[in-house]
């Protein structure tokens, strides 16, 4: 398998996390549960002009997007198919660093697969067209960048938000209460500005966040005590864990355990 990666340059990389590249993506399953990730994606598909979506919450119903698929912030785990990895590319987007690139609130794109054509109208399928006649992987990195400077618009984050996901990332705030005090605004104002710039209310994108930890803290140690890692993620009850858990993966904590792979938000489904 092939996997390259870029970090954007400056400004860009104020909002745009990495560029990425994977070819030659092969797996014995068909299917993988992606998990929430706290952060929104767009993905090109390189090797066909489609790209289909399951969704657990309509019986596992198959979605179909021609072009390039807006991943927005999750909830809850998507479904996908692994013979559409075999070619892609896309942008990984910072919490928040959506925002500059879509004249949308980023609470529009929650738990939702949107075709990028839908945000930035015929020019993303032309971006694609011109990614596949791009002979290099840098070259089409070049492309990506110079795309995302195109349509990245004039903007700066309230400093409530900016000063909340400081915050949130480095676990100085205690509650939701605490927070909106530290920074000086209504809650309903803060709950606005903060769904409206990262796509999540704080307290559900606080609850994501926290379940990266976990997922991060198992990792792939061999000796894992989910105990020990609940309680350093901030879990102070068993039974909250495992709830929260399988709210955002659909499996227990045990059963993502002996089910992960490398790729830790992507979780084999069996056929």
């Amino acid at each position: 398998m092939k996997f390259l990666h870029r970090i954007p340059k400056p400004p860009l990389s104020r909002f745009v996390r990495v560029l990425w590249f994977y070819e030659g993506y092969e797996t014995a399953h068909k299917k993988e549960r992606i998990l929430p990730t706290g952060t929104i994606e767009v993905v090109f598909n390189l090797k066909e002009d489609i790209t289909r979506v399951y969704d657990p919450r309509k019986n596992n119903e198959c979605l179909t997007h021609r072009g390039a698929l807006i991943s927005g912030m999750l909830t809850e785990y998507t479904v996908i198919d692994t013979d559409e990895q075999m070619h892609v590319m896309g942008m990984h987007f910072a919490p928040g660093g959506a925002f500059p690139f879509f004249d949308l609130p980023l609470s529009e794109f929650k738990d939702q697969h949107l075709s990028l054509e839908d945000a930035w109208g015929p020019s993303a399928n032309t971006l694609r067209e011109r990614l596949l006649a791009l002979p290099s992987v840098e070259a089409k990195f070049d492309l990506l960048e110079a795309a995302l400077m195109e349509k990245m618009m004039a903007f700066e984050h309230h400093k409530a938000v900016l000063f909340a996901l400081h915050e949130m990332h480095s676990r100085q705030a205690q509650s939701m209460a605490e927070l909106v005090e530290k920074i000086g605004i209504s809650s309903r104002r803060f709950i606005q500005l903060f769904s409206e710039q990262v796509g999540l209310t704080p307290k559900l994108f606080c609850r994501v966040l926290r379940f990266q930890e976990v997922v991060h803290g198992i990792g792939g140690k061999r000796d894992v005590d989910l105990a020990d890692i609940a309680l350093h993620c901030g879990y102070f009850d068993q039974a909250h864990f495992v709830h929260d858990f399988k709210a955002f993966s659909g499996i227990s904590p045990t059963e993502y355990l002996a089910s992960r792979t490398v790729h830790l938000n992507h979780v084999p489904l069996a056929d």
